[in-house]
């Protein structure tokens, strides 16, 4: 695709872009365009004037993500800082740009006293991926914690959905094709910023006991099946410490995948697919990605 084939922008608009050094596992290949817009009006023009057959998709911080190591065709859209400021609207109530970080969201509904958010400082993305998500930990989603949001969608028209439109289930929502939350309203319940913080304190510190916070990693990687933990099933089938390539599956954390250095996208991917296999054969649960996987192979 050309570049005079495409919008003109405001922002900022780089050919066959490097993904690796923006995703977690430091591993796959470019976008064939990376677009990262000035502000709402120049993201929404863009999507209006660009071929609607191009595919478009958002990136966050990365964490969830196998960009697999062909690249991803199309436009690959990044929200900067214009998008990631958090200020409280309303009572109890946090309007948070979709490229916010979930510690910044925690942090300011401890600063305001507005309790119930804490679970979003142990989970590693942005706003527009827990939305897309229906993000998730220590007992909290975002199912329980969202109003509205503002989204816009692949032919660049601003809409506002209300959660219930979202038709959330577990790390899954509706959330139309090529569309990309810009906003969104959280709603907690009153609460003093000490006990905010000491709850914050607590997850994090179970976190780093718990989950290989120091290396290239994804994490959670399969979605817990009903009535089981995705890391016991994979514990019992004998992954624990499994290498394939430069990959590896954590022996802290069995539902984490570790880039050991030089691993290719390649080598991750089919380690997750020697898991799940290992699984079916010993238990007879089929694992599901958590982990989104984007691109050509």
């Amino acid at each position: 695709m050309m570049a005079d084939a495409l919008p003109k922008v405001a922002g900022k608009l780089t050919p066959n872009a490097p993904l690796a050094p923006l995703v977690w596992f430091k591993s796959g290949g470019a976008a064939e365009w990376l677009f990262e817009p000035k502000d709402l009006a120049d993201l929404q023009r863009f999507l209006r004037d660009l071929d609607p057959k191009v595919p478009v998709m958002a990136l966050g911080l990365g964490s969830n993500l196998i960009v697999r190591d062909g690249g991803v065709p199309g436009v690959v859209v990044r929200l900067g800082k214009t998008f990631a400021k958090v200020s409280k609207s309303a009572d109890l109530t946090l309007d948070c740009g979709g490229g916010a970080s979930g510690i910044l969201v925690s942090s300011t509904a401890r600063d305001n006293g507005i309790a119930g958010l804490e679970f979003l400082r142990s989970i590693p993305g942005t706003v527009g991926g827990f939305v897309r998500m229906n993000g998730g930990a220590y007992g909290g989603e975002v199912k329980d914690i969202l109003v509205d949001c503002d989204v816009v969608l692949r032919d660049g028209s601003l809409v506002t959905l209300p959660v219930a439109d979202l038709h959330y289930t577990y790390r899954h929502s509706e959330l139309p094709d090529g569309a990309i939350v810009v906003a969104a309203r959280f709603k907690g319940r009153p609460g003093v910023p000490a006990d905010i913080q000491a709850e914050m304190d607590r997850i994090s510190a179970s976190r780093e006991a718990s989950q290989p916070l120091r290396s290239k990693t994804g994490g959670s990687t399969f979605k817990n099946p009903p009535g089981h933990k995705a890391w016991q099933l994979v514990d019992e089938a004998g992954c624990r410490g499994l290498i394939l390539g430069g990959a590896q599956v954590s022996e802290k954390h069995t539902n984490f995948l570790l880039n050991l250095g030089e691993a290719t996208s390649t080598d991750i991917e089919a380690l997750g697919e020697e898991v799940r296999r290992r699984v079916k054969d010993k238990s007879g649960v089929e694992l599901e990605w958590e982990i989104q996987r984007v691109g050509k192979k």
